[in-house]
């Protein structure tokens, strides 16, 4: 215990104020074989050697997969601009800003991000940011139980079942009553959780839905995906108190599973109930416009039971790459890349249901970029087999109540060629036919 920086004597009245006698006793309840008795730490190598084994490990990545998978995280493009202006020291600074007098650009960066996503979901106010989708499903539940005092929660057949997991983690020491069927009464519910596209690409309109939860005074908490909405109706005119979001297509890679971003906009009425950092404008004492945080604790987790969430760290560094990207798609080119998504999604899914291969379709409304398919085979065979030709053709799904996984979730992006789609659509073919 060397590296501790205190004395020995230290140590011993440390240990005497806890009641042991050494550090193997305070340790004891810890199996043996789980204890670091040492170090292994290989020889020092020179930079040459060290970049050449990073190489080598790297080059065992493979990166030529043609990928149809999605699920919730789209491998959309990134103009090269976000990494370029992301990359600049400015914007790497330590923690959350909490001095605006030192912290002016990444609190204006804060403020426009926040005012981008109003725009996009046509809700009054947001926040910067969260961790990523699933944990705002969870933040957007105890924001609803904050406002309505109520603790029943409806998660609708639409959202993801990783969502819904996560949910179960985060609220399991909650005394919340989670339903995962939508009730015939939505009397005493506190809200509504809804995805779309739903989480196997259906599109749907939930303003009826809205109409209902208002009526029952529950709220309504719309969970997103943001480059649908160059397309698809906003969850503001929808009626949504709350919209929700994973921000991973907004200008974030896929990198192996993060950093990602969690999106969250909400009603005006609803923002002191509101997670994470809020930036606003203002003016200094000489009438110079400036940025600051608002409306939040500086240390909110402090408060324990009180506080209004467990984020404490500032996400603001994936909330500017978003910003960035939208920012250099524009309107224009956030609709472009929606109705690219939404053509070559609807050219695939006509080769696929359309061939002589038995496929079926299973959405029975619209879809955006994403949909499921039934196969005549095991789909985790069928996927393994495309996979040894360089090809992922989606996420294997088990049909409710079955064992065998024969659907598939497939997805596309303004990324994938007709040539990329016709060779899915043939490998599938050959690999169900033969």
């Amino acid at each position: 215990m060397t590296w501790i920086p205190a004395t020995d004597a230290e140590r011993g009245e440390m240990l005497a104020a806890i009641g042991v006698r050494s550090i193997d006793e305070l340790f004891a309840t810890i199996p043996e074989h789980l204890r670091l008795r040492k170090w292994q730490v290989p020889p020092g190598r020179s930079q040459m050697a060290v970049q050449r084994i990073l190489a080598e490990t790297a080059a065992r990545n493979d990166t030529g997969t043609l990928s149809f998978v999605g699920g919730g995280y789209y491998d959309h493009h990134i103009p090269a601009a976000v990494d370029a202006l992301a990359s600049r020291s400015e914007f790497l600074t330590a923690y959350t800003p909490y001095q605006p007098e030192c912290a002016q650009g990444t609190l204006q960066a804060v403020y426009e991000y926040q005012s981008a996503v109003c725009r996009l979901t046509d809700l009054e106010c947001a926040n910067a940011s969260l961790y990523d989708g699933g944990t705002a499903v969870f933040e957007a539940t105890t924001m609803a139980v904050r406002q309505t005092r109520r603790t029943r929660i409806v998660c609708h057949e639409s959202l993801n079942p990783l969502y819904r997991r996560m949910l179960a983690t985060h609220t399991a020491n909650l005394e919340l009553d989670i339903v995962d069927s939508e009730p015939a009464s939505l009397d005493g519910a506190a809200c509504v959780i809804v995805q779309n596209p739903s989480f196997l690409g259906t599109v749907r309109d939930f303003s009826d839905l809205a109409e209902r939860c208002h009526a029952a005074g529950a709220l309504l908490v719309v969970s997103f995906y943001p480059v649908s909405l160059g397309l698809l109706k906003t969850p503001g005119a929808m009626g949504a108190d709350i919209a929700i979001a994973e921000g991973q297509s907004l200008g974030l890679p896929l990198s192996f599973g993060g950093p990602y971003l969690g999106i969250m906009a909400a009603r005006q009425k609803l923002i002191r109930k509101m997670p994470g950092r809020i930036a606003a404008a203002t003016q200094d004492a000489e009438g110079r416009r400036g940025f600051v945080l608002t409306l939040q604790a500086r240390e909110q987790h402090i408060r324990r039971e009180k506080a209004t969430s467990n984020i404490c760290s500032n996400e603001a560094h994936c909330a500017l790459r978003a910003l960035i990207h939208l920012c250099l798609l524009g309107r224009e080119g956030l609709r472009e890349v929606a109705v690219q998504c939404h053509a070559k999604a609807e050219y695939l899914k006509g080769r696929l249901i359309e061939g002589a291969a038995g496929i079926q379709l299973l959405n029975d409304g619209p879809t955006f970029n994403e949909f499921a398919v039934r196969l005549p085979a095991d789909a985790e065979s069928v996927v393994e087999r495309l996979l040894d030709r360089g090809i992922h053709p989606g996420l294997p799904l088990a049909p409710l109540g079955a064992g065998e996984r024969t659907d598939l979730l497939v997805a596309v992006t303004e990324k994938h060629t007709r040539e990329d789609l016709d060779t899915l659509t043939e490998a599938l073919e050959q690999a169900l036919c033969n």
